[in-house]
């Protein structure tokens, strides 16, 4: 469920308060006339199931709430009202699997920057995998691989395109590529580091690595992994199991992959590098193409989902409008 608060100005206060009263999705509806200052207008406080937020949400911006006053929506843990079950049990599909397309977008939006926290941690988790490379230890790769922060702009790619914000597609390609050059760029120094001060040299890479030497042979399995691995973080995402995510993170090899291709090239074996480059160009490509199938299905799901639940709200309305006329006829006289 969430909570919004909405600043309404005057003149919309009926138009809305009608719309937020006639949803069945929505719950301990409250107005407090002339509360708001900044913009000014009245503040009207709802909640809503997660199954009609993006309806409700859709039809405050069609009615250009936000445009002269304002739309905040907050998750609500703990609820203990009938009200608020008579909403859910109302409302259309599942809660859990519900999709709140402004809250996604926002969400996502937030993870295109490219602050120096993003730089530092791509960088930070594609080293530790460069060391791991060389090491053979997969514990290293895993810890890389929680650590790298690149599934927040691979999401916001997928939501912007889905979305049709141009950008939005070129700051989350931009961090990406960003990110990338300078995590590779740092791991080849900071190898030649590591090997002038006789931690690391070139035969621990040319040595068998039979725990790592996957990251720079791709094969089919690369496309599949990829793509499940798209999928399941999409679903983490937009159904809100966080802790879903961060198995998928695990389960695709695009730090490690940048990390292989810098050590090999710090050591001039250009074929580990080529193959690493593609591995990673694989997982890159899966992700985003998994996820936006993800997006568009979830998409066409809940538009068929509302469009039921419309109609289906509609015949009972037509059915009580009949039975009202019905009951208000006169009696036809015997004989």
């Amino acid at each position: 469920m969430l909570h919004l608060r909405v600043i309404v100005p005057p003149d919309q206060s009926s138009a809305v308060l009608d719309l937020l009263g006639a949803d069945p999705g929505v719950t301990h509806l409250a107005v407090l006339p002339g509360a708001a200052r900044r913009p000014a207008g009245d503040l009207v406080l709802c909640d809503v199931v997660r199954e009609r937020a993006d309806v409700v949400l859709h039809d405050l911006q069609r009615l250009g709430v936000e445009a002269r006053g304002g739309i905040a929506a907050d998750d609500v843990e703990l609820t203990l009202s009938a009200a608020a079950d008579r909403a859910a049990e109302e409302a259309p599909g599942s809660g859990t699997d519900a999709v709140v397309w402004d809250e996604i977008a926002a969400k996502t939006g937030e993870q295109t920057e490219l602050s120096a926290t993003f730089l530092v941690l791509i960088v930070v988790a594609t080293m530790i995998a460069g060391i791991g490379v060389l090491l053979d230890q997969p514990i290293l790769i895993v810890g890389a691989m929680v650590v790298g922060p690149e599934f927040g702009p691979l999401a916001a790619l997928c939501v912007a395109l889905l979305r049709r914000r141009p950008a939005v597609v070129g700051r989350s390609v931009q961090a990406l590529v960003v990110g990338f050059l300078a995590a590779m760029l740092a791991t080849v120094l900071s190898t030649w580091a590591l090997t002038a001060a006789g931690l690391v040299d070139r035969g621990m890479l040319l040595a068998d690595r039979p725990l790592t030497d996957f990251i720079w042979r791709p094969d089919a399995l690369s496309w599949v992994v990829g793509l499940l691995a798209g999928v399941a973080g999409m679903l983490s995402l937009t159904s809100k199991k966080s802790g879903s995510l961060v198995g998928v993170l695990i389960s695709v090899t695009t730090v490690p992959a940048a990390a292989n291709v810098a050590v090999a090239a710090a050591y001039g074996v250009w074929r580990e590098a080529a193959g690493s480059a593609l591995q990673l160009v694989i997982n890159l490509t899966a992700i985003v193409l998994a996820g936006l199938l993800t997006l568009v299905v979830q998409l066409c799901w809940w538009r068929w989902v509302q469009r039921r639940f419309a109609g289906s709200v509609h015949r009972q309305r037509s059915g009580r409008a009949a039975r009202l006329t019905a009951s208000r006829r006169p009696p036809r006289d015997a004989g």
